[in-house]
């Protein structure tokens, strides 16, 4: 029994798709950022705040950061933030001028997210200190704070900007023949552009695969995800279809929906993104058991078999 056969049966056995990457990326974050935690961390005595929309999505990451603030000995602190977000004045009065954190996680969405790097500027906090998932770390998460976001973090599961041969070829071929629709020229390669890059890769390459097995045909729900569960994105792939360095090779299967789960940390300088850390592992021993808590008991309340992967 694994945890993915839990996933696929939890599932109801529908196609998985390049949204459903999309949301095991976002868990897959988590186990990367608590291994950078960690790495921050070294001996204990540090404050860690955590400041996270007011949901399921938001309080993702809080019974990971329990257990790593038991294992290394960190405070850890919790601020809610209620949808939308506009309104944080209190919160970061709070953690600017009293708590005084020596890190704080932002686990944001939408206009929270800008809305946070303002506040947090406007109390002093330094942005060199202030990380945020990877849904907190786009270009319009920072821009409206003008030079006060310089500094500030985020995880992130592609690279950024123009250089790389799949978004030379759509400048080439689209945007100056004058067919392209981003708002601007310089629209494309930013964080949202290349992440749906990738996820059209994800989906073009699973169906390849398909047809691989099943022939050049339309395709059943049931064969795409073969296709999914089957996909192999090596680094002669990624060569190949030119986003070499814009993503770690993922490798999928029925037992694994995510393929490898790296993460990297970049840092916005005031205008654009860079890269500031390597590719991070994530730590499967801390969170692999967590997961299968969590879907053995959806799978016992849904009453769904769990052995799907052993067929």
């Amino acid at each position: 029994m694994t945890v993915s056969s839990l996933v696929c049966r939890s599932n109801g056995g529908k196609i998985l798709s390049s949204s459903s990457i999309s949301r095991s990326k976002k868990t897959t974050g988590l186990k990367a950022r608590a291994k950078r935690v960690a790495k921050i961390l070294g001996a204990g005595g540090k404050e860690i705040a955590l400041v996270y929309h007011d949901s399921a999505y938001g309080k993702e990451p809080i019974k990971t950061l329990e257990l790593l603030s038991k294992k290394y000995g960190f405070d850890f602190h919790l601020f809610p933030v209620s949808h939308p977000g506009l309104e944080q004045k209190s919160t970061w009065l709070q953690i600017g001028r009293r708590l005084r954190p020596d890190w704080t996680l932002m686990w944001g969405w939408g206009v929270m997210n800008s809305t946070a790097i303002k506040e947090a500027a406007a109390v002093g906090y330094p942005m060199d200190k202030f990380i945020g998932v990877w849904w907190s770390g786009s270009e319009p998460d920072v821009r409206p704070a003008g030079a006060a976001a310089k500094g500030y973090k985020s995880g992130t599961f592609n690279g950024v900007g123009q250089d790389y041969p799949v978004v030379q070829d759509i400048l080439k071929h689209v945007y100056d023949k004058g067919n392209g629709t981003a708002e601007s020229r310089d629209k494309v390669g930013e964080v949202g552009y290349n992440r749906g890059l990738i996820n059209m890769l994800f989906v073009t390459e699973a169906i390849r695969t398909a047809m691989g097995k099943y022939g050049n045909r339309p395709l059943t729900g049931e064969e795409i995800r073969w296709g999914f569960e089957n996909l192999d994105l090596s680094a002669d792939v990624l060569k190949q279809a030119g986003f070499e360095g814009m993503m770690e090779p993922i490798k999928l299967s029925c037992e694994d929906h995510e393929g490898g789960g790296k993460l990297r940390i970049q840092q916005w300088d005031g205008e654009k993104w860079e890269a500031a850390s390597d590719w991070i592992e994530p730590n499967q021993e801390l969170i692999r058991e967590l997961y299968k808590e969590s879907a053995e008991q959806y799978a016992k309340e849904k009453g769904l078999p769990l052995d799907r992967c052993d067929s």
